[in-house]
């Protein structure tokens, strides 16, 4: 069983390759976002105060996350491996996550980084709040904050994923078809 982070910023595509990275090795694809964006939408008192503090562009608290995604692995059959999708977004976060992971005779084998550049990361969340009316997207002090707390919180990560020999870098500009291709040249020499 193969373990990847995959990182970038918002608006970097994470989500969009996940699914097609998913697809293709059989991994199971663990969105955090997606899951607290279900548990919010069910109405729950959890979900309501997720977004209450997702709706500033904040982090949600790490003991939530953890046990969220616990189940979710306790529960997947039949799989190559996982592929993190917004989680860990801090150097806290990515400890308890390894931790978790050892519990139970797994470990992060390696770190996906999609890089891109700043307007083009802009560009990328504004046209995706027209296609997909997520509030988080259109309002541009919201994405700012959201790009700044990743440069504070989550890049630290990619230091800590380097010194373990984990971190591997990936070109995050072009089509969808152009990143994909080197995303899967890279997990097919990893698996």
């Amino acid at each position: 069983m193969v373990n990847f982070l995959i990182f970038g910023p918002p608006g970097s595509g994470k989500g969009t390759q996940s699914v097609k990275l998913a697809e293709k090795f059989n991994l199971m694809h663990l969105s955090t976002g997606d899951m607290l964006r279900a548990e919010i939408a069910s109405g729950t008192e959890l979900g309501k105060r997720m977004s209450s503090i997702m709706s500033k562009g904040e982090l949600v608290p790490d003991e939530v996350v953890i046990e969220m995604i616990a189940s979710k692995i306790d529960s997947t059959k039949n799989r190559a491996g996982f592929l993190f999708d917004g989680f860990p977004r801090t150097v806290a976060q990515t400890g308890a996550l390894e931790n978790m992971l050892n519990e139970r005779g797994m470990k992060i084998d390696t770190m996906l980084v999609l890089d891109v550049d700043h307007d083009e990361l802009v560009k990328r969340l504004t046209g995706r709040a027209e296609l997909s009316g997520r509030p988080d997207d259109k309002d541009p002090a919201v994405i700012e904050n959201r790009i700044d707390v990743y440069k504070a919180k989550t890049e630290p990560i990619i230091d800590f994923c380097r010194r373990r020999g984990i971190y591997k870098p990936v070109n995050g500009m072009g089509t969808i078809e152009d990143i994909f291709g080197r995303l899967s040249d890279l997990v097919e020499e990893l698996i």
